[in-house]
């Protein structure tokens, strides 16, 4: 098979942020023959290689990517019954929110609260993608990858994939290392949707719904989804973003008890249940990272220059129009010291640096 690729094709508009230079060269590849050409391809000039899928959760460099990058545009959907489960097979270039509406209007339950999530399916293993009280290391049963230097094809199953918050061993130990090609979910025909997430309870509490559907649940996240312009809308000013920027850190109890202390003595709290936490593991609590933003000072629409924070919750860092990945940047170092300063906490970054680093 035979590869040419584009030169110095823009970026920018490949991701829902809108920033980062061009790619030096640039392929679109629709099956795995053609990503194992353009890996051969990269490999025999030597040129550094970038894998793009829906660009939701990706923050590039201003310099753009100095060898290929492979746009997967792979497709295809199946699903297969097994028992009492069905399991659904898609391909890593289908986008995500389709995937879930086709699932939840079919009635199987697991993946729903993952609504009204931009990007493709491919990287959901990566990131170990979740909201609302789902992740979806819950359902996944196997990763379908490519390894990018031998080409070969791989299957893991979920005890393979190493999974964490946000976080896997395609994130991690084996970062670069393959490139996911399709993902198999267990899904529950009939089952009930999941009502973890107390906002999702309140919603259907309020309207005096005690039984809903994988519609109505769908529905419900991405009403509430877009109350905090977390799903793609042109006409939004705060949806030009990664999403959440920073995730929830997880610390152990004795820091947990450190923060509180020194939260309670400076009058922000007067006892730790005012202070938002939850079971993080053993020995560990999970922590609000918005909550340690906004009492570090930095409310909805902090502005600096051509970004801010979004108007409707402190998590997502907006383009407001013409930024550059470098003022991302910046104001992502000031939250992150100003939380530190604050809290003794250190908040991590969620989406992907290509080019870039907060060091």
């Amino acid at each position: 098979m035979t590869v040419e690729p584009r030169e110095n094709v823009p970026l920018a508009a490949f991701t829902t942020l809108g920033v980062g230079g061009p790619a030096r060269f640039y392929s679109r590849v629709d099956d795995a023959p053609a990503l194992a050409a353009a890996l051969a391809w990269a490999e025999q000039r030597a040129q550094p290689v970038l894998i793009l899928g829906g660009g939701s959760n990706l923050v590039l460099s201003d310099e753009g990517h100095p060898g290929l990058v492979i746009h997967l545009a792979l497709r295809g959907v199946a699903a297969r019954s097994s028992g009492d489960t069905v399991d659904l097979t898609a391909a890593a270039g289908e986008h995500w929110d389709p995937l879930v509406a086709f699932a939840a209007d079919k009635g199987w339950a697991g993946i729903e609260c993952l609504s009204g999530i931009p990007g493709f399916v491919g990287a959901t293993p990566i990131q170990n993608v979740g909201a609302y009280g789902q992740d979806v290391s819950e359902t996944i049963i196997a990763v379908e990858a490519m390894d990018v230097k031998t080409r070969a094809r791989a299957t893991f199953d979920n005890a393979a994939c190493r999974f964490g918050y946000r976080m896997s061993r395609f994130k991690s130990d084996d970062r670069g290392g393959f490139v996911v090609i399709g993902v198999t979910f267990r899904l529950r025909p009939g089952g009930p949707p999941s009502l973890k997430y107390a906002e999702l309870g309140r919603h259907f509490a309020e309207r005096g719904v005690t039984a809903p559907s994988l519609a109505e649940a769908r529905k419900a996240v991405i009403e509430v989804r877009r109350r905090k312009s977390m799903v793609l809308d042109p006409e939004d000013p705060n949806a030009r973003s990664v999403g959440s920027f920073f995730m929830n850190p997880v610390v152990p109890v004795a820091d947990f008890d450190r923060m509180a202390a020194r939260i309670i003595a400076d009058g922000v709290a007067s006892s730790p249940v005012e202070i938002p936490h939850y079971p993080g593991g053993e020995g560990r609590f999970k922590l609000s990272a918005a909550w340690l933003i906004e009492h570090a000072g930095f409310q909805r629409g902090y502005r600096r220059g051509r970004v801010a924070l979004s108007e409707k919750h402190t998590l997502a860092i907006v383009n407001r129009g013409g930024a550059t990945a470098g003022d991302v940047l910046g104001l992502a170092r000031e939250v992150r010291d100003g939380v530190r300063d604050r809290f003794g906490i250190s908040l991590h970054p969620e989406p992907v640096f290509v080019g870039v680093s907060l060091d």
